[in-house]
């Protein structure tokens, strides 16, 4: 992908109509009676389209602006607990395909051009990727589950683009939707519209993606077998609960488009409420080297995910903590 420029959903053309519920339309019966020499009636029965679904930011909302490195003072613990799988996983999914950084003069990177900046030090990153797809990879899966985590991990790693379609447990819409596709409840569930190709298992689709969008070679922490899921359990043990189970909810009518990767804690933390919520999403992933970094600091004039795009209301913000509350107060019944 091209290292400036602007991105929107244009560019990703979704394979498949959304596979959301359709509303039955409301059934109404009227009773025509006419006199003509003897009594006679006639029933019509006419269809009423279903109402439009109604999704609104809250009332007088206004998009926080953008603060680096600020945890807010109540959701500290939230941010420390989702920050652990690092540690088990070892900051995979942190950086990209090919990683690598240099330390540059402040003059050597125009100004209108994404680097790491800090306390007068600039770090120029750069990663080295493979076949970029045309539409977005469709994965099925939830937050909790730690198959699912690795395959979230390998596309963070390769760069990639993901059309997230969340299968909390008791969830309506996309659970029934895997079983309908591929004739089992299994996460994670890929499909990929580039090549028609769609698959179960985690390590199958591990496999797939670095083969068709990668150099073929597996990251060393997600070729260990059982190790890799033991440490992707454990990764997990701190927000076992979160990402789990549906909330009742709006489904919108388009995805909401989040920057966004795997390693970051504040990311995490925000992917939990959309998959407990099950809201279809963009995710752009943004590890650290990814291209993709200079194409939000082109638009924004400003890189920190995550970075939240909803094209059912108009709203972009940034600030974790803020998009949560947003999300909860626009989509939950």
């Amino acid at each position: 992908m091209a290292g400036s420029g602007t991105l929107s959903l244009s560019q990703f053309p979704i394979h498949r109509p959304l596979p959301f519920p359709k509303n039955k339309p409301q059934t109404t019966r009227i009773c025509i009676r006419a006199m003509s020499g003897e009594n006679s009636s006639s029933s019509v029965t006419t269809q009423q389209e279903p109402s439009p679904i109604s999704i609104s930011p809250p009332p007088n909302f206004k998009p926080p602006e953008p603060k680096r490195f600020i945890i807010r003072p109540d959701k500290r613990i939230e941010i420390l607990s989702a920050s652990l799988s690092l540690f088990f996983r070892l900051a995979t999914g942190v950086f990209a395909s090919g990683y690598s950084f240099s330390f540059v003069s402040q003059d050597e990177v125009p100004s209108d051009e994404y680097a790491f900046r800090l306390s007068g030090i600039t770090v120029k990153e750069t990663s080295k990727l493979g076949a970029r797809p045309e539409k977005p990879i469709e994965i099925y899966e939830f937050e909790s589950c730690p198959f699912c985590r690795k395959v979230r991990e390998i596309v963070a790693v390769l760069d990639l683009d993901v059309l997230f379609y969340p299968c909390p447990r008791n969830g309506p819409n996309f659970r029934p939707k895997v079983v309908q596709m591929g004739g089992k409840q299994q996460f994670p569930y890929m499909v990929d519209p580039n090549t028609g190709v769609s698959m179960y298992e985690s390590d199958e689709i591990i496999r797939y993606l670095v083969g068709t969008y990668g150099d073929g070679n597996i990251p060393l922490t997600l070729s260990l077998g059982f190790l890799t899921s033991l440490t992707c359990g454990l990764a997990m043990l701190s927000r076992i609960t979160k990402g789990t189970t549906y909330t009742p909810a709006k489904l919108p009518p388009k995805p909401l488009k989040l920057w966004a990767y795997e390693g970051s804690p504040f990311c995490k933390v925000v992917r939990e409420v959309l998959v407990e919520l099950e809201l279809p999403h963009l995710l752009i992933n943004s590890a650290r080297g990814s291209p993709k970094r200079n194409i939000l600091y082109q638009k924004k004039g400003h890189f920190q995910v995550p970075f939240l795009e909803d094209p059912n209301t108009g709203i972009e913000m940034f600030e974790s903590a803020e998009i949560i509350e947003y999300i909860r107060a626009t989509y939950t019944l």
